[in-house]
């Protein structure tokens, strides 16, 4: 049963969030008159703005209430993750970043057709920028229900339909020049609602004179606690545990029996409620089949296996760089040197927000380790106030919390839904004016919406972890040896986009539907549930040897590309520019492209 909070100022938080987004949404909207304005914001947009709205949107669900609930669940070896998502921008500045901007492009396909000359090259990024932006989308959504379920009651697809209409409406009516400042005023509302509560709850943590060894395993209850199963699961004993059942455990009926439960597996079926004493130790659960949950995801630290923490390492670090919604940013900067600025400020701005989660996800092993039983591992960050301050004090911090939650989705799903309707709108519909991005805001929005009833399940960090996997897989190599490397070629980069790209996704659906036995915990389905350690160097291997055997197809005037890429953006423009027709002329046309 998902835990509610009862407060009655969580809602109207929420309410002045949305209205909030709306206004500075306007605002945008209202220095929106071009075509241009609508992708890129016209190229003007400075390093300290751009750096907090690409932090603004890249702080998404898994990282407002995922990373936590991970660090409740499996403890310290789940701070790589915001290592890895903040490592990934190093990379990013290192490899990509000015060269991307400087190459003129409006999206990745923009790049991929301007670098290898090729629509089929083109329409396969466009394929994949649409895929990994649903994938990401999906966890946002999820987020948005499980935030409005806990703090109301609401059905679960109640708050992903909330988020769908505002971005969509947001999107559609001011673009990129209004998301943009809806994003930086998202980054700042969110850090503010996760630092104030913190501050509170670390002086409520010490006061309280609890045990200082947060993060040691395992996580036990401060307190007899009663905890409901919604739905049926198992449960590992490292050793006998006596506990109160109303309910069925292993076959058996029990009406409020006291139970000694031995060491090993048990079978607790939905419906029943456990109650668990003072000290006793949290019991490591594995969700049944029917829920969609990874076993191999959601295990303990003791049976996840070290290739997890490898793949994980892998996906974070080198999926940034292909993540649709954050490298579409890079190209509203005026020039190469502003993006490299800014990637500089996004480093400090997400490196400052990412010390936040984890101190949550520690209080939350304390005081709501049943979430961990329950599957609920995500909503500590909403519960903590409520539960370790309580009163009128409890209440406000948990609005706060509740209005940067639903910041974190609205700013994200803002960002991925722009550049998958940008592509959308260039290579799916018939026109590529502003009408028709507005058409295809409405389609970027509702296939994840609608999927992600279907789907659902998966921890939000970890849904998000994986459409990492597969931006690794298919964009890092692509952006990397093409702007790199000389001698890449269609065939190649198209190979290596569809061998790697393509098995981390099906890797990726198999984890999200399937469910591995025992057995197989550590074996092939860690393959699957982590696919960036094989999948990343598989593209790149793939792209390397189908280019050089196919030398010829090398595009004319690549030399002449690459320069346009390095170059000081004086000398391109003084002596490079008129070489660079592929990109020159999509450029060109669109500017030429009229208003709606």
């Amino acid at each position: 049963m998902t835990p509610t909070v009862n407060s009655g100022y969580a809602v109207p938080a929420v309410a002045l969030v949305v209205v909030a987004t709306v206004l500075v949404g306007a605002f945008g909207l209202r220095m929106s008159r071009t075509t241009s304005d609508f992708y890129v914001a016209s190229r003007t947009v400075g390093p300290r703005l751009n750096a907090t709205a690409i932090s603004g949107e890249y702080l998404s669900a898994a990282s407002f209430l995922g990373i936590a609930g991970l660090v409740l669940v499996q403890g310290p070896d789940m701070l790589w993750y915001p290592v890895g998502y903040t490592a990934g921008y190093l990379v990013l500045l290192l490899f990509v970043a000015a060269p991307l901007r400087r190459s003129g492009a409006y999206t990745l396909p923009d790049f991929a057709e301007a670098r290898l000359a090729s629509q089929a090259v083109r329409r396969l990024a466009g394929a994949f920028v649409v895929g990994v932006g649903w994938l990401y989308l999906m966890p946002q959504l999820q987020g948005a229900g499980l935030t409005l379920s806990v703090l109301t009651g609401a059905p679960d697809w109640l708050g992903g339909v909330i988020v769908a209409v505002v971005v969509v409406a947001t999107v559609a009516a001011g673009g990129m020049r209004s998301i943009t400042f809806v994003q930086a005023f998202q980054y700042w509302l969110k850090l503010t609602a996760l630092l104030v509560p913190a501050l509170f709850l670390v002086l409520a943590w010490q006061h309280d004179g609890a045990d200082r060894r947060l993060l040691d395993e395992p996580a036990a209850f401060r307190e007899q606690r009663a905890v409901r199963v919604d739905e049926t699961l198992d449960l590992r004993l490292e050793r006998p545990l006596d506990v109160t059942v109303t309910g069925t455990v292993d076959g058996d009926r029990y009406r409020g029996e006291p139970v000694r439960l031995p060491a090993g597996p048990h079978r607790v079926q939905g419906g029943t409620e456990l109650v668990f004493a003072q000290g006793d130790p949290v019991p490591v659960a594995d969700r049944g089949a029917d829920d969609g949950m990874s076993d191999s995801l959601t295990a303990s630290r003791e049976q996840r296996p070290l290739y997890a923490t490898y793949g994980l390492i892998v996906a974070t670090f080198l999926g940034t760089m292909g993540l649709p919604h954050v490298v579409v940013r890079f190209y509203t900067s005026p020039h190469g040197v502003a993006a490299r600025r800014t990637t500089v400020v996004v480093l400090g701005l997400i490196g400052a927000f990412y010390l936040l989660p984890p101190v949550y996800g520690a209080l939350g092993r304390l005081y709501a380790p049943e979430l961990a039983l329950t599957g609920d591992a995500d909503a500590a960050v909403l519960l903590l106030p409520d539960r370790m301050i309580g009163g009128l004090g409890g209440d406000l911090l948990g609005a706060l919390v509740a209005g940067g939650a639903f910041a974190a989705f609205l700013s994200t799903a803002s960002g991925l839904t722009m550049a998958v309707a940008g592509v959308l709108t260039q290579d799916v519909l018939p026109s590529r004016g502003v009408r028709h991005f507005r058409l295809g805001t409405v389609l970027a929005m509702a296939v994840p919406l609608a999927a992600g009833a279907l789907v659902g399940g998966l921890p939000v960090a970890d849904a998000v972890g994986l459409a990492f996997a597969v931006s690794a897989s298919s964009f890092c190599p692509l952006l990397v040896l093409g702007i790199w490397w000389r001698r890449l070629t269609p065939p190649g980069a198209a190979a290596g986009m569809l061998v790697g790209g393509g098995s981390a996704l099906v890797a990726v659906a198999a984890t999200m539907v399937g469910r591995p036995t025992d057995g197989q915990a550590g074996g092939l389905h860690a393959l699957l549930a982590w696919p960036a350690l094989w999948s990343v160097p598989l593209s790149f291997l793939t792209m390397v040897l189908v280019s050089l055997a196919t030398p010829g197809k090398v595009p004319p005037g690549t030399s002449a590309i690459l320069a346009r890429f390095h170059l000081p953006e004086e000398l391109v423009g003084g002596q490079v520019r008129g070489a660079v027709p592929e990109i020159d002329a999509r450029a060109d046309a669109w500017r030429r492209v009229g208003d709606a």
